[in-house]
């Protein structure tokens, strides 16, 4: 049985119609049905947490900040409070809006978005990891993974959603990713790219409960690879374990740069890539991808030119501040006598006049006004580097372009920079793959979304084999690369198939 629905053609099924490939979607946005969810909330935590998870929703889960809207506009900027989203479904396109909405009809159009297979982002299960109430959080991680496991399973050849996981603990994520993976059969895991902390020495003296807007505001982001306060090698160990690659799509409104209270256009540019990149930099300085070559993180709806950008800022970076290069910059090395000769020489009457000893030059030269040569630093702290085990340049390429994959919507022209080998380092290619975003704002017809990134061949920004790396080979490698049976019995296993048999 199909829709009664009038459909028009579709560009995007005409552009799949041409391939002898696969089209994987590695980011379609679904809704929940609530009233069914909350069954399963109530399952897992009991009727008071499905109060708490109404509560929860109103307030934007405490990470939207849905509060401001109850502020007056003098309020708002005397608090700094930062505007949070307006509207962010494809409301207009109701036809859309019940497609992300119900299994059934999803798995019934996905072809028509150009789609062979997609990966699923629940909208609760993108927020739940970041909930601050231990008890709420795992109930509602729980049931919105059995929950999505439940209504999908009837549609895995072509269908899959992503288990939240969280990470407030290494052992709070090992106990739900092994629920998860090996108990509910899910694949794909979806873990914070970051969480805010409280600062300890600021919170011991002003407790949360009794100076909450001081709470608000003095924090910091664990980002689990760097400067954390837990060791989250066992996650990761637990991750590789399992075969499961980790997927994160968190968001950065609200940091520094994007806290403005009456634009959300500002807070909302360039979000997702910021941290996803806070990710990326942590998981790679803090060894992590050293430590654990086969694990697999994909960076979702931020695109791709900010991951060749990052790599080419490591190369970049490592180039003149490793720990031998960095060096040359060390005011010890300086030749004070020399220094000193040159200013008499070449400073001219209104330099000579005031000169002084060597030690003023030597003051004026390093910028700091007490003369002294340098400020103290840690010997064995001035390679950023080690702890990545980085000696040479294709240590940053092996210990970043396999771990990493970076996901470009459907019409981000930026995609371009991954498959620039001319100008990325060593002529490497980095790890883009599509990811649609439908179900969101960004994709006003889902019908669209594989024919906009072919218009990227049609205007020279990718060639045809780009764009078969970005929709196929690269997210095949993905979820593949160390899970062989990844697609086992989906469309995309049949439709490699056919193509061998022809």
């Amino acid at each position: 049985m199909t829709s009664s629905v009038l459909r028009k053609p579709s560009k995007s099924a005409a552009v799949r119609a041409q391939l002898d490939y696969p089209v994987i979607d590695t980011d379609l946005h679904t809704i929940e049905f609530a009233p069914a969810l909350e069954d399963y909330i109530a399952k897992h935590g009991g009727p008071a947490s499905v109060d708490k998870f109404r509560a929860a929703i109103n307030r934007g889960f405490g990470y939207l900040n849905n509060e401001w809207y109850e502020l007056t506009p003098e309020q708002r900027a005397a608090q700094r409070a930062i505007r949070p989203p307006w509207w962010a479904l494809p409301t207009k396109n109701t036809y859309d809006l019940a497609t992300v909405s119900l299994p059934r009809l999803l798995h019934e159009r996905i072809a028509e978005s150009g789609t062979d297979y997609a990966v699923l982002f629940p909208n609760v299960s993108t927020f739940a990891t970041h909930v601050g109430d231990t008890d709420l959080r795992r109930a509602l991680i729980r049931a919105v993974n059995e929950y999505h496991r439940d209504v999908y399973a009837p549609y895995a050849d072509r269908l899959t959603p992503v288990a939240a996981i969280p990470l407030h603990t290494p052992e709070e994520g090992i106990e739900e990713l092994k629920f998860a993976i090996q108990e509910l059969g899910l694949k794909v895991a979806l873990i914070p790219g970051n969480l805010r902390r409280p600062i300890r020495s600021v919170a011991e003296k002003y407790p949360a409960r009794h100076h909450p807007d001081v709470a608000r505001h003095a924090n910091w982001l664990d980002t689990f690879g760097l400067d954390s306060e837990h060791d989250y090698d066992s996650f990761w160990a637990k991750a590789v374990e399992l075969k499961t690659v980790l997927t994160t799509h968190s968001a950065g409104m609200g940091w520094t740069s994007r806290s403005s209270y009456s634009s959300y256009m500002y807070n909302h540019i360039g979000h997702f890539a910021s941290a996803s990149e806070a990710l990326a930099k942590s998981l790679f300085l803090g060894g992590v991808t050293r430590r654990f070559p086969d694990l697999r993180v994909g960076f979702l709806e931020g695109g791709a030119g900010w991951g060749a950008q990052l790599y080419a800022d490591l190369v970049g970076h490592w180039e003149k501040r490793n720990g031998n290069a960095v060096r040359n910059y060390d005011p010890e090395a300086i030749d004070a006598d020399l220094l000193y000769r040159l200013y008499q020489e070449y400073g001219g009457p209104e330099v000579t006049s005031r000169l002084g000893d060597v030690k003023s030059v030597l003051g004026g030269a390093l910028g700091v006004s007490n003369n002294s040569r340098r400020q103290p630093q840690e010997p064995n702290a001035l390679d950023d580097f080690a702890r990545a085990g980085i000696g040479r340049i294709e240590d940053i390429r092996d210990r970043f372009v396999p771990n990493f994959y970076f996901g470009s919507e459907a019409d981000d022209p930026t995609v371009a920079y991954a498959f620039n080998t001319k100008v990325n380092p060593l002529g490497v290619q980095v790890n883009a793959f599509w990811a649609s975003d439908s179900g969101h704002w960004d994709v006003p017809d889902l019908t669209e979304v594989l024919s906009d990134t072919w218009s990227l061949v049609e205007k020279g920004a990718l060639t045809e084999q780009n764009f078969k790396d970005l929709v196929f080979t690269h997210p095949h490698s993905f979820f593949a690369g160390k899970n062989p049976d990844f697609f086992k019995g989906t469309q995309v296993e049949q439709k490699l198939q056919r193509s061998k048999a022809a």
